[in-house]
Parts: C-alpha cells; structure tokens; sequence
C-alpha cells in the first residue's frame, strides 16, 4: 500500500483510538483531531480524484487538501444533523474516519489500475525540489508561479498558527451556570406536590458549572422563605385577618449543601428532604449561591406543593388557576392550634 495512504489510515484509526478510549484523556488527541479535520479527508479525496503523477504538483496537493477538507467537514456534520445521532461527538469522529478509509481504499483501487510509471506515489525530496523550482522560477511565468506559490504557502502556515491558537486558547463565552430540578425518575415532570407531613420527598438536583474557572456553590431548600409562626383558629373563624411575619426571626433551610465545581463540571444527586408544615400552595424554593453571596440568589428554582397531616386526606387539586375551597379544609380543624410555615390562605 503507498506510503501516504497507509499514513492517512494509520491516522484515523488513531483518531478513534484517541477518542473512544481512555487514551482520550492525552494530549496527543489535538494535534492528530486537527490533522483528521483539516488535512487528511481532503487529501485522501484528492488522491482518489487525481492518481496519475502528473495531475498536480506538490503544492497544489497541499493546498487544495487543506481546502477540500475544510469543505468536507461541515459537509459531514450537515448531514449528521438530518440523521437520529446528530452532530455529536462520537458520531461525527466515525463519520470522517469512515470517510477517510472508504476515500484511501478508492484511491488505492485507482492507483493499482494505472502502470507504475503513471502512479503517484510520495516523495519528500521530489516535492521539495519541485517546491525550491517553482521559486527559483525565471521570466514572466516564473515570477507569477513564484507569487503565488509563496503566498500559498504564506496563508496556509498562517492558518495553521491561527487554529492552533484558537485550539489553545479559546475564547470565553458567556458565563453561565445550570440549575435544574427534576422528578424521581429524571424527568421533568411527576414531582412530588402532594405529599404528606412527615414523609420523605425525593427530587434530583442538578448543577453545571459553565463558569470557565473553579466555582463554590452553596445550595438551600426552603418552605415559602419564611419563619415558622404560630396562629390561632376556631371553627366559626375561617375568615384570616392580614399577619405580617416577622423578618427578623431566623430562617433555617430545610437543607443546605456546598459544591465545588470545575468548569464544565456536572453534579446531579437525588435529594431526599421531609416537610412537617402543613398547608396548601406553599412556595418549597431551591436556591443556588456563588462564591459565599448570600445577598439574593443567583439562581431559584421553586415546586408549589401541597403538604396534608398523615391523618388527613390529601388536598384537591389545585388546578391552573390555584383557586381551592378552604372553607372545607378548615372546617376539618375546629378548636385546633394550627402551626403554618409560609404565606396564610387568602381571605374569604
């Protein structure tokens, strides 16, 4: 097999080695990635398209190699968009490969077709002299092949320092961070908002850090943000005079936990917390802190939850307009000393 289709075989199977193993991890995935994106399915395809020795010089093989496969790429990835896997990662590394092997092997059948003298073949030293004429090139023709070729050459090695920059360092876009709640099976829906005093509730909470530096979270869970008061009823009394809560009392979470997280880092646990005080429609918040600012939260999640004694039938269904009969509610409660956490019912 010649020598520089061997070599773009050899690299893609690399590019799978250093992508779907461990071995990922090392940094020779970046320079043998570029090499996949820019150089070689272009220049693969190039050689399937032009086996005779004399279709194109050296440099032309180069440049347009780099232009086809700049093309190809987004080409690949555009199809991928249309298919059930998508333009992911995985995906689109066996993409190229594919496409890297099928375009060796066809300029491989193309090659062995022709006679030997016919076939290209690589030469290191044959392509640099043939690059050191063309700039020694005299007359007319030869200045303008010599201009051509140099700022060829000038404007690929400038791309290359340019990619590999933007690889290096790249830019920081926005800074954001993820904060999520979800059911018990790790779907948005089916959350626990009828529950009973006393029993455990389980959500799953999910924090990611899109920062671009190491991050400290703090996170809280609260019922309705406000302190525990105590109120007085009687049968006859369903009517609730207007209770201002007093601020100044302390506000203890029903959960509180701290994360540290790298950039780009996931967190996501099940999370099991109990509510002892009852009520319809009380706010349970989750609230997330950065960096030990506990001024307000930086981000605030929110399930409006309906918490029944363990002797008492759950509450109905508050429905889209949060409208409920509290005349029944309370009538199931004559002479009792209720103790609420939150916001009261409304007035009726």
């Amino acid at each position: 097999m010649p020598a520089d289709l061997l070599a773009a075989v050899v690299l893609a199977l690399a590019v799978l080695l250093f992508t779907l193993t461990p071995l990922s991890g090392l940094f020779l995935r970046i320079p043998i990635g570029l090499l996949m994106v820019l150089f070689v399915p272009g220049y693969v395809l190039i050689a399937a398209l032009f086996p005779r020795k004399g279709d194109l010089d050296g440099i032309e093989r180069i440049a347009l190699s780099f232009g086809l496969s700049i093309a190809v790429v987004p080409l690949i990835g555009l199809g991928l968009n249309y298919t059930p896997w998508g333009i992911r990662l995985i995906p689109v590394v066996i993409s190229i490969v594919a496409f890297t092997l099928l375009m060796a092997a066809v300029a491989y059948w193309r090659r062995i077709s022709l006679s030997q003298e016919e076939r290209f073949s690589l030469h290191l030293r044959q392509w640099i002299d043939s690059l050191k004429d063309e700039i020694r090139a005299e007359g007319e023709r030869g200045w303008v092949d010599k201009t051509l070729t140099i700022i060829l050459i000038l404007s690929i090695i400038a791309s290359i320092v340019a990619l590999v920059y933007v690889v290096v360092t790249p830019k920081e876009g926005e800074k954001f961070t993820e904060f999520y709640i979800l059911g018990p099976g790790g779907k948005a829906y089916d959350y626990p908002t009828e529950v009973r005093a006393g029993n455990n509730s389980t959500v799953i909470v999910g924090v990611v850090n899109h920062e671009y530096k190491l991050t400290n979270y703090t996170m809280e869970i609260l019922l309705n943000n406000t302190p525990a008061v105590d109120i007085l009823m009687n049968d006859t009394a369903i009517a609730l005079s207007t209770f201002e809560h007093d601020r100044s009392a302390p506000i203890i979470p029903i959960m509180s936990m701290n994360l540290s997280l790298q950039h780009n880092d996931t967190w996501e646990q099940p999370l099991t917390y109990v509510l002892d005080e009852t009520g319809d429609r009380q706010k349970l918040q989750f609230l997330l802190y950065k960096e030990g600012n506990f001024t307000a939260p930086y981000r605030d999640l929110h399930l409006w939850v309906n918490v029944t004694d363990m002797n008492r039938r759950p509450s109905k269904d508050l429905g889209n307009d949060g409208n409920q009969d509290w005349t029944q509610d309370w009538q199931d409660f004559p002479d009792r000393l209720i103790k609420f956490r939150g916001n009261l019912p409304p007035e009726r």
